[in-house]
């Protein structure tokens, strides 16, 4: 009778380039899949409603993707520390299988379920599999991590990548009886979002699973890759790839989409858009390093001396900054953007990040949880480390940043396409009024759109005061 290695997946739905998933198999056609609910995640008071929604989706989907090759996927929902090993030890698994994530929690919880798989004789193997290459890999001369971008990129770039795994296939399922034993060891139907404890009512513009996300990545790789570089910054323009969400639950592998990347390059050697993009998945990839070799920035930033910042956090200006009422129109767009349907053009979350850290003075940490709250995309190391360099407090932090809102709204959405999508009782505002945020009172009162909560001219002042006082460079 053929072992079982029960295959716990996290941030890794699909059956196809997975590092685990092609290695169990090489060892046993009994190949079953678990997942856990955590309600340490679950209960956090940063999950996103629409994030649960896509989770539980594609959860769905890999439930079929299994089914297809002839096995199934197990779902439990409690502490993993206890749901996995106890579950392992009921079915006699030969061993549990997994892949490494960076995240803090991530790291401790797995420790302690290696010390329970240890401790009732039950062998496990772990794989790096969500990044290109594993945080060890990508090193200074001196063994050091990287805290700048540029010469990460020159390292990570030259570096040979793996190609994708073949897909599961041909695996056996677990028997009637065990399938008995697993229901009683804890495994239940998928359950609903509602008795997960959260509701989405709004409509969901993103594809479900493996098949869709490899969809989008196809209708990117028909033409806006190649334009990239010219129209990722204009939110109005559908030129991204839109991945971010299939990649934080690693609906598609990483090194899937970087083969995705080289065919585009070989059908266009040399093409700018290409390589930028590529930069994209290495800035990914810079962030999670840096979270897994400096666990702290979970909570603090990467700048020490930055923790002691004066902010002023206004909780009146935070919450206009929420609602998307603080009487600047791309600052505004953006925020009804991620409110309606948790996600966020790049260039806005850049835009928005700014305007609350340097034009509010709001601490980081207040709109990093709230992004966290709200996209579909959530994820802690990228949205913490923008989150970070934006506020000028993490790694690769010089320039000092700060985006006149005005400006970057005129660069970037010039027809004012972008803001009067998200803001329509703007429309009868001229494009140029808009753009500038010159809008009389009298205008903005029979609009019913807020006034300017702050002067941006006076409040870019006063963080640069504020910085310097620090030992930050101000200079830009």
């Amino acid at each position: 009778m053929a072992d079982l290695i029960l295959f716990w997946h996290r941030r890794d739905l699909r059956t196809e380039d997975s590092v685990g998933l092609y290695n169990a198999r090489l060892r046993t056609p009994k190949v079953v899949g678990v997942f856990c609910f955590d309600p340490n995640i679950l209960g956090r008071d940063d999950i996103a409603p629409v994030r649960v929604y896509y989770l539980r989706e594609c959860l769905a989907d890999l439930q079929q993707q299994y089914q297809r090759v002839g096995s199934e996927l197990l779902i439990v929902w409690a502490d993993p520390t206890e749901a996995i090993p106890r579950l392992a030890q009921a079915l006699n698994a030969a061993s549990v299988y997994w892949h490494w994530d960076v995240e803090p929690y991530s790291q401790q919880r797995d420790k302690r379920v290696i010390q329970a798989l240890d401790q009732r004789g039950i062998a496990h193997q772990q794989f790096w599999d969500q990044l290109l290459h594993a945080p060890a890999e990508i090193v200074t001369q001196t063994g050091q991590p990287y805290t700048v971008f540029t010469p990460f990129w020159k390292n990570w770039s030259q570096q040979v990548k793996a190609k994708p795994y073949p897909p599961l296939q041909d695996c056996m399922g677990l028997t009637a009886d065990e399938r008995q034993i697993a229901q009683e060891a804890g495994a239940i139907p998928l359950p609903t979002l509602e008795q997960l404890g959260f509701s989405w009512s709004g409509t969901l513009d993103y594809p479900i699973g493996t098949a869709g996300a490899k969809r989008l990545l196809a209708e990117f790789g028909r033409s806006a890759i190649y334009a990239y570089q010219e129209q990722r910054n204009f939110p109005a323009v559908a030129g991204t790839s839109r991945l971010s969400a299939a990649l934080k639950l690693g609906v598609i592998g990483i090194r899937t989409v970087w083969q995705f990347t080289q065919d585009c390059l070989q059908n266009f050697p040399g093409n700018e858009s290409v390589i930028t993009w590529q930069q994209e998945l290495a800035w990914r990839e810079f962030y999670q390093h840096g979270m897994y070799h400096f666990p702290h920035l979970e909570t603090h930033s990467y700048r020490s001396k930055f923790d002691a910042f004066p902010w002023e956090n206004n909780e009146k200006y935070f919450q206009a900054w929420c609602a998307g009422e603080t009487g600047y129109p791309i600052v505004d767009a953006a925020m009804r953007q991620l409110n309606q349907t948790g996600w966020m053009h790049n260039r806005c979350r850049m835009i928005v990040a700014s305007f609350l850290t340097k034009d509010l003075l709001i601490d980081w940490r207040w709109g990093e949880r709230y992004f966290m709250q709200k996209l579909i995309d959530g994820d802690l190391s990228a949205n913490n480390g923008g989150w970070q360099w934006s506020a000028s407090v993490g790694m690769d932090p010089r320039p000092l940043r700060i985006f006149n809102p005005n400006t970057q709204a005129a660069k970037f959405d010039p027809d004012a396409e972008y803001i009067y999508t998200w803001i329509p009782e703007l429309r009868p505002v001229e494009v140029a009024q808009v753009l500038s945020n010159q809008i009389t009172s009298l205008e903005r009162r029979s609009l019913g759109y807020p006034e300017p909560i702050v002067d941006h001219a006076k409040q870019q002042h006063l963080f640069k005061r504020k910085y310097q006082a620090l030992g930050g460079n101000a200079e830009r």
